[in-house]
């Protein structure tokens, strides 16, 4: 019995938690207005326009630009992925992990350069 004893403050946690949320999701179902959904509550409404103001099909094709948006923040979003990591540890590292850093860096302001001259950030405004 004394080998569980370390498990308690989990357990207590553990509890303590599973009884907030159903004490919290008990509590907003006796307190909510209560409504029948009717037609119109259940059609699909986005951004102001009703489904009446559909025009064409729903799923039309997108520009390419925005693809390429998408992947320049995926590349930007994985330079932070490693700077975080090296910037825990750069007083270790000296010299030679600050000029490793400098020239990843400088490997991807090149292809943001290349990116921006090759238009992918313009929006056609």
């Amino acid at each position: 019995m004394e080998y569980y004893v370390g498990y308690l403050p989990f357990l207590v946690l553990f509890v303590a938690a599973s009884g907030f949320g159903i004490v919290s999701l008990a509590l907003a179902a006796l307190l909510r207005p209560k409504f029948k959904p009717g037609p119109l509550r259940t059609l699909a409404y986005e951004s102001g326009i009703g489904p009446s103001g559909v025009v064409g099909d729903t799923r039309g094709r997108h520009g390419v630009h925005f693809y390429m948006v998408a992947i320049v923040y995926v590349v930007f979003d994985l330079e932070l992925a490693f700077l975080f990591p090296w910037a825990v540890i750069v007083a270790s590292l000296g010299l030679f992990g600050l000029v490793e850093m400098a020239v990843f860096i400088s490997v991807l302001l090149v292809g943001y350069i290349y990116a921006w001259k090759k238009g992918a950030f313009d929006w056609g405004l």
